[in-house]
């Protein structure tokens, strides 16, 4: 594996996991008044750019970064439009 992939790699798996202590956080206790809608939904759109343009770079971090946390933060805004 060269430099650039493992950096790449370890970015995209630490800002990924990030997420989880927000998720899981929301997902127990139901509570999403905190949480803002519209923050997560220009995320998700950000996300869903990101992700288009790791496939069209055929970039391996890029698109498997991008597609969990695109999932984390689609799973908030489900829980917000639920519980918020």
């Amino acid at each position: 594996m060269d430099l650039a992939l493992l950096i790449g790699m370890s970015a995209a798996s630490l800002t990924t996991i990030a997420f989880l202590p927000q998720v899981i956080k929301a997902f127990k206790s139901k509570h999403t008044k905190d949480l803002s809608l519209l923050m997560y939904l220009v995320l998700s759109f950000g996300l869903v750019l990101w992700l288009c343009y790791g496939i069209l770079m055929n970039s391996l971090p890029v698109i498997l970064a991008n597609s969990v946390t695109l999932s984390f933060s689609l799973f908030l805004v489900y829980l917000k439009t639920k519980y918020g």
